[in-house]
């Protein structure tokens, strides 16, 4: 099985900690930006509207990732603290993301008018969705690093191994946030088990099947709106 660890973090002066998760998102959100300005240039589109359109998208995509996060998931923080609706680095969904982002390309052109056009809009769209599983890969290794997502206790080779005290109090815990804390067996039967992780399921998918499916699908020219849909299916 995947052995269990926290995830790497630096602890800078005060209360200022780097997480290898928010490194690898920065990283993420900086590959997504690079690959769809270069498909931009290779279409022969607009690379400095491709940049201002970026803007849009990534900016609308982490305030809806946030905000869709704490009121589907997390209602009780808001009553307890509203100012978590303002600390957008905190607590995010990857489909509010994806939700925000279409809100914020539909934006950049409702606001840019009638031009570009249909088909030169759905280049643009086609642009960034082709860079899309590139980085989304990348952001779920963050969050399998992080554990964000962890599943129901499983024999399956690669689970996370709960052999370490750390990680069975671990995932104790979800359990017990989960009201389902009597399903689990004894500590003995349990170190000699594991826990889904669905962050890393989601990275490897990713990385293994999306990511080389888009490769083989490049080979050839496409129509405008073709990799939006590849991506949906």
């Amino acid at each position: 099985m995947v052995p269990f660890f926290i995830q790497p973090a630096v602890h800078l002066s005060g209360s200022i900690t780097i997480h290898a998760f928010g490194v690898l998102i920065a990283i993420s959100v900086a590959v997504g930006w690079i690959v769809s300005v270069y498909r931009c240039l290779k279409a022969g589109l607009d690379p400095s509207a491709c940049n201002r359109l970026l803007a849009y998208v990534i900016f609308a995509g982490f305030i809806a990732a946030h905000l869709f996060s704490v009121f589907a998931y997390f209602p009780e923080k808001v009553r307890q603290d509203p100012t978590i609706l303002l600390r957008f680095w905190e607590d995010m969904s990857s489909f509010g993301g994806i939700v925000g982002g279409l809100c914020g390309f539909w934006f950049f052109f409702r606001r840019k008018g009638a031009e570009p056009g249909g088909n030169d809009r759905l280049r643009y769209l086609d642009c960034i969705v082709y860079a899309f599983p590139f980085a989304w890969a990348i952001g779920r290794l963050g969050c399998a690093l992080a554990h964000d997502h962890p599943g129901t206790i499983t024999a399956f080779p690669l689970g996370v191994s709960l052999a370490t005290r750390t990680a069975r109090r671990f995932i104790a815990y979800h359990y017990g946030a989960s009201g389902r804390i009597e399903e689990l067996p004894d500590d003995d039967a349990m170190s000699r088990m594991g826990f889904h992780d669905l962050g890393l399921y989601e990275f490897l998918y990713t990385l293994l099947i999306v990511v080389p499916v888009f490769l083989a699908l490049d080979r050839t020219v496409r129509r405008p709106g073709f990799f939006p849909t590849a991506f949906l299916l």
